[in-house]
């Protein structure tokens, strides 16, 4: 079983000491601890937490009861723990673009998990940076796509029962692409939303490729479930609702995750998820909108949600909010599985 955890800066190097062995990576927003291993797998991704109170950065801790093999392979570093392999990469664009970046990344992950004997691609993070602005008479994100998109085709990843859940965000700046995965050596189960159409399904007006992800995946882990749900946002069947009102998209977008969540007990069992007990990342476009957001979040998933909130750009120019969300069933369905190390 995996487990992660969101701390701020100054409290993430005592979990970390406290994780020891079981380390498997650390993503840090805008940065991470000094002076973890060198062989623990980790990124800093350009995107401000906007905890109330003050500034510093949040950190997402990946740890693992099971022992925990390291290394590296190219740009991918990689930490292995019983069924699971969990990865991050950096790469920059260069002269091809984000597309061929995108392509490449994707192509060596791929690479990597065939290799490694963990096939079933499950989650996926992508951060990069001008989301939303054109290049080349195309949207930035609809480039990530067409070259995600390549690398799954040539992969044969394309069918319904494979594609994994996913997520892409803007960051303030730079050139690279991160990215960074959980990887099983069994195949996950797709969870889709009655409310939407399935993002790899959108018709052509949302880009020359559809975007490549599941809304959200089920994974058995060891007697147990994990239920990763991917970037939710205010879209009803494809189109985006509520333009331009940041507390409308977050009621919308909650209750698109009530209906992932809802779903993911259907195709599991009743009751094995329940949404107030699950960790959730929430990206707000414009930081002055984040009291706003998070008195919804709040409301809705009760007061103490586990909740962390950060300044991104979401993959449409209209979308104001996006939310992504992880919880644990045990065997019985009966709540979360997961606990500190």
């Amino acid at each position: 079983m995996l487990q992660v955890e969101y701390l701020p800066l100054e409290r993430a190097a005592d979990y970390m000491k406290r994780a020891g062995p079981g380390l498997l990576g650390v993503l840090g927003f805008p940065a991470v601890p000094a002076g973890f291993p060198d062989d623990v797998a980790t990124a800093c991704v350009a995107a401000a937490n906007l905890r109330p109170g003050g500034a510093g950065a949040l950190c997402e801790i990946w740890s693992s009861r099971d022992p925990v093999g390291s290394g590296t392979e190219g740009d991918i570093r990689l930490a292995i723990a019983g069924d699971f392999l969990f990865g991050v990469l950096s790469v920059a664009e260069g002269d091809g673009g984000l597309r061929a970046a995108a392509g490449r990344a994707y192509r060596d992950i791929f690479a990597l998990l065939e290799r490694r004997g963990f096939p079933h691609a499950v989650r996926f993070w992508n951060y990069l940076a001008r989301i939303n602005e054109e290049e080349g008479g195309l949207e930035r994100y609809r480039h990530f796509n067409l070259g995600r998109g390549d690398a799954f085709e040539a992969a044969g990843r394309c069918r319904p029962e494979s594609i994994p859940a996913a997520c892409a965000l803007g960051t303030e700046a730079g050139d690279r692409l991160t990215v960074y995965f959980v990887a099983a050596r069994h195949a996950a189960q797709p969870v889709e939303n009655p409310r939407q159409v399935s993002a790899y399904r959108y018709p052509p007006e949302h880009g020359p490729h559809s975007p490549t992800f599941a809304r959200a995946v089920v994974y058995p882990a060891g007697g147990a479930e994990m239920l990763f749900v991917s970037g939710t946002a205010s879209i009803v069947g494809h189109e985006t609702v509520h333009a331009g009102d940041v507390v409308a998209q977050t009621r919308e977008t909650l209750a698109n995750l009530g209906a992932v969540f809802a779903e993911a007990n259907r195709v599991s069992r009743p009751g094995a998820f329940a949404i107030g007990e699950a960790s959730f990342k929430v990206y707000v476009r414009h930081p002055e909108d984040a009291g706003l957001v998070r008195r919804e979040v709040f409301a809705a998933l009760g007061p103490g949600a586990d909740a962390h909130f950060l300044r991104a750009d979401i993959c449409r120019h209209d979308l104001l909010v996006e939310i992504e969300a992880i919880a644990y069933a045990d065997a019985a369905g009966g709540g979360p599985a997961a606990g500190s190390p």
